[in-house]
């Protein structure tokens, strides 16, 4: 599969993309929970269209980021995001 067919892939998976500073993208999508909060999935590829990074943000009902669950490239797990 060359660039431009993981690209169209990328772009049809995930509603929301921005280009990076590195020829990468970043694509996201965004999934609304029953009582107001919602997840980000998020996939980092690099200029290949090759991913880097996927992650899940958990955001709560004001917007806040509360968690991220980094996947790829290794499964790190639920981490509480630090309130200051």
């Amino acid at each position: 599969m060359g660039i431009e067919d993981k690209r169209q892939l990328n772009e049809k998976k995930f509603s929301n993309w921005e280009k990076l500073p590195d020829g990468g993208r970043k694509y996201w999508l965004e999934i609304k929970g029953r009582y107001g909060w919602k997840a980000r999935y998020v996939k980092e590829v690099d200029a290949m269209e090759e991913t880097v990074k996927f992650y899940q943000e958990i955001y709560d009902g004001d917007g806040n980021l509360i968690e991220i669950h980094e996947k790829f490239p290794l499964d790190k797990g639920h981490r509480r995001v630090k309130e200051e």
